[in-house]
């Protein structure tokens, strides 16, 4: 949470004052290899775990700002812009924020364990849902076996830190079968 909070800031930052991420591209490169230069040397098995799910987030932060730059966002207030999730510390609580979209941050603890590596559809699909979950909709996402939904859904909520429950529905389910 604290790298994504400082990669809102920086960008931000870099939008207000210079109109352009192109002078972030750097410095995002460079934190993401830093992290990487950590896990090459010897650290124990816990940390690389926690490592590598920073080295995700890094390089999609990296990706971002990246895309950004190329497309020529200059504006906090475009929509390439606020259509990321974004992580603010504001009045002692993290919040998120996506589009209109805002969440008080979880904090709820979901153990030592790996990212979704999160493409351009990833991104889509966190938008739809948070934009449904901002006005207290569900979501049902539909597709063939095997294409990453019931993951995405999970990393959303590792993203929001809070506690997913998936239940694989089928034919035979009522009521009765989802209360146990």
């Amino acid at each position: 949470v604290a790298s994504q909070t400082f990669w809102t800031q920086s960008c931000e930052k870099a939008l207000v004052e210079q109109g352009s991420l192109k002078p972030y591209v750097p410095e995002v490169n460079k934190l993401l290899f830093e992290v990487i230069d950590v896990v090459r040397g010897q650290v124990p098995k816990r940390v690389r775990v926690n490592l590598s799910s920073l080295i995700t987030i890094e390089v999609h932060a990296r990706d971002l700002v990246e895309q950004l730059a190329e497309s020529g966002c200059s504006s906090t207030s475009e929509f390439d812009w606020v259509g990321q999730m974004r992580y603010y510390w504001t009045n002692d609580d993290m919040y998120v924020r996506q589009v209109e979209a805002e969440f008080l941050y979880g904090g709820e603890y979901l153990g030592n364990s790996g990212r979704l590596v999160v493409t351009p559809l990833t991104d889509r699909i966190y938008l739809t849902l948070t934009g449904a979950m901002q006005m207290f909709l569900g979501s049902a996402p539909a597709g063939p076996a095997g294409t990453g939904k019931t993951e995405t859904v999970k990393d959303l909520a590792k993203s929001l830190a809070k506690q997913c429950v998936v239940f694989n529905c089928q034919e035979g389910m009522d009521f009765k079968s989802m209360g146990k």
